[in-house]
């Protein structure tokens, strides 16, 4: 599918990070404090159900498969796991380790994507074979952000509560900061939420986000039908529902997935429920993670 001058991002040679949480609360000495809105908001268990969602809609932008996703997941899918799980706990330290650990994530997995970059071997969506692509290239990044960000904000809203403007707006504030860590300007990213959300419906419409057929295949094996024991396969299905359910009609529709209003319905009878019946009697050790409880900040 393509040739690359490295090894992929987070590769299995690459040196294990150094620990990210030395507890398992959010930290005090973070680059946020648990009053920012993007603790708020992936404190909340729910929220990681947009996880699915966001690896779909990265592999829909062609060239941001090809480099992240890359051959890895589309030959040995088996080996894209511990990666996401990297993934996960660079996430986790941006948002809630102490700052120097952040930091620290920060400038390995810049250096990582740093050096790594291919050219592709067949016309992938608007881009012709031989297109060179960088995992450092700002227009790539943003997406792979985007995509988390846009995700969770539709998690959150459907089954936690509506975050009203100005919350969405400081989410994405918080987000920009994580958009540096990962080696972009503040000028490569959209100044407000209302421009980040008229960058991702532009994408959408625009021939830059294609499901291409290798994209197809490893988002439906590793995301929807990942290895797990039989007794976690219905909360699977559930989880499979809500995703589909949440991608963009383009994006479901190139990852082969079938939907209709009675599921609709079904999914959205779940996210009330969830918001008006189970949340508010939940305590937070069961509603938030581990993470998100309140550090002892004094």
């Amino acid at each position: 599918m393509h040739t690359t001058d490295s090894t992929l991002p987070l590769d299995e040679s690459a040196p294990s990070p150094t620990p990210v949480m030395s507890s398992a609360h959010a930290s005090p000495e973070g680059l946020f404090d648990d009053h920012s809105m993007i603790r708020r908001v992936h404190r909340e268990r729910a929220v990681a159900l947009h996880g699915q969602r966001a690896l779909l809609m990265q592999a829909a932008h062609p060239l941001a498969f090809v480099g992240f996703w890359g051959a890895t997941a589309a030959q040995e899918p088996e080996k894209a796991y511990p990666r996401l799980q990297r993934t996960a706990e660079a996430m986790a330290t941006a948002v809630f380790g102490p700052a120097d650990a952040a930091e620290a994530m920060g400038r390995r997995v810049r250096a990582i994507h740093g050096a790594v970059s291919g050219t592709t071997a067949e016309d992938v969506g608007p881009w012709p074979a031989g297109t060179p692509w960088r995992a450092d290239d700002p227009e790539l990044l943003l997406w792979i952000l985007a995509s988390l960000v846009d995700s969770a904000l539709l998690v959150h809203d459907r089954f936690v509560r509506p975050l009203r403007p100005e919350e969405r707006d400081a989410f994405w504030r918080d987000y920009r900061v994580v958009g540096e860590l990962f080696g972009l300007r503040q000028s490569d990213m959209p100044q407000s939420i209302v421009a980040f959300d008229e960058y991702v419906a532009d994408m959408l419409a625009s021939e830059r986000t294609e499901v291409i057929p290798t994209a197809r295949s490893a988002g439906r094996q590793i995301v929807l039908h990942p290895p797990v024991p039989f007794q976690f396969r219905p909360a699977l299905k559930v989880a499979n529902e809500i995703t589909a359910s949440l991608l963009p009609p383009k994006v479901r529709k190139g990852f082969g997935l079938r939907w209709d209003p009675a599921r609709d319905l079904g999914v959205d009878a779940l996210s009330i429920w969830a918001r008006r019946v189970l949340l508010p009697v939940l305590p937070t050790t069961l509603a938030w993670t581990p993470h998100g409880s309140p550090a002892p900040i004094g």
